[in-house]
């Protein structure tokens, strides 16, 4: 028993560890819910406020090499976000053979990260075993949804992004008291602005997020709530 809750504790906190290139969670640019997504970041996809995409995270250290290649499936739903990960496409020299041949016999090899501002918290889900941790959102994150957050984006150029023509942007977070986030993006223009790449700064790393694959559905309701009978690890 004690294993596989080490073996829980490491596939929920796997996403974020990467991300950060092994930096310590606290100083990760996206950290506040289970996997890494937080209120300020939701806010760089404005006025779309429901879609489905494929999302490509990277990586990216000063010598512009990889250090972390994570594919991901992504729904939104007004302030609400899911992400299904699974951990046998992730490349790092991190995440070894072992690490996922472990997960994958404990039934821990997929995930769902389902981030819910409204509920102040964010459900990990773990489908092969039919459970869920929930992660709560630290206060600030709490605060930042009830205060609400204004985007403010700074052209700094236009360039293409898989055919698609884009703006690109200085995209600036604030709250009442000044900035709390801050992203480049690349707007399509004709995807309703949309931010099909995301780069932000984690120290002297860079997290790029591709996205591709948007459909401006609406995702149903129940992607987003805990499966009926799962029940919550311990």
């Amino acid at each position: 028993m004690k294993a596989y809750r080490m073996w829980v504790k490491l596939s929920a906190m796997l996403v974020l560890g990467l991300l950060a290139g092994r930096a310590a969670l606290a100083q990760v640019p996206l950290a506040g819910s289970g996997t890494g997504i937080n209120v300020a970041f939701t806010k760089l996809f404005g006025a779309t406020k429901a879609f489905t995409a494929k999302v490509e995270t990277q990586v990216i250290d000063p010598y512009k090499q990889q250090l972390v290649r994570m594919p991901m499936e992504f729904a939104a739903l007004d302030s609400k976000v899911r992400l299904d990960i699974n951990l046998a496409q992730i490349q790092s020299k991190d995440f070894s053979a072992a690490d996922l041949a472990k997960l994958k016999q404990a039934g821990l090899d997929r995930l769902v990260s389902v981030f819910r501002p409204d509920k102040k918290a964010t459900y990990v889900i773990y489908p092969g075993v039919q459970s869920y941790q929930e992660v709560a959102l630290v206060k600030g994150e709490a605060d930042a949804f009830e205060q609400g957050l204004k985007l403010e984006k700074n052209s700094l150029g236009k360039e293409t992004v898989d055919g698609h023509p884009c703006v690109k942007n200085k995209a600036i977070i604030s709250n009442g008291k000044g900035p709390v986030f801050e992203a480049l993006t690349w707007n399509a223009t004709d995807l309703k602005d949309f931010p099909l790449r995301i780069e932000m700064k984690e120290k002297v790393n860079t997290i790029r997020m591709h996205f591709s694959q948007v459909r401006f559905v609406k995702p149903e309701a129940k992607q987003f709530e805990i499966p009926a009978g799962y029940s919550r690890m311990k």
